[in-house]
């Protein structure tokens, strides 16, 4: 199971709240954001759950192919925030 799913689930977050999330992700990660502050993680799980993204950022890539959503969205919006 990725880590950031995994890391999720042991925070009792919804596994529709885990797709919400990163549906967001693919098609507004503006949004996602919001989710995420939404979910109510404790502070030093966020930190480490960020760090972990933040080192590893294929990490996303195998959450959202894990959760069958599209990953070219993902790329779609990155290029979006690019400009």
């Amino acid at each position: 199971m990725n880590p950031i799913i995994k890391t999720l689930k042991e925070l009792n977050i919804s596994d529709e709240k885990i797709n919400e999330l990163f549906q967001a992700l693919t098609e507004n990660p503006m949004m996602a954001m919001a989710i995420i502050q939404g979910l109510g993680i404790p502070a030093e799980k966020l930190q480490e759950l960020m760090m972990t993204i933040m080192t590893n950022p294929d990490l996303i890539k195998e959450a959202v192919d894990e959760l069958g959503l599209d990953f070219s969205k993902v790329e779609e919006a990155k290029s979006k925030l690019a400009k």
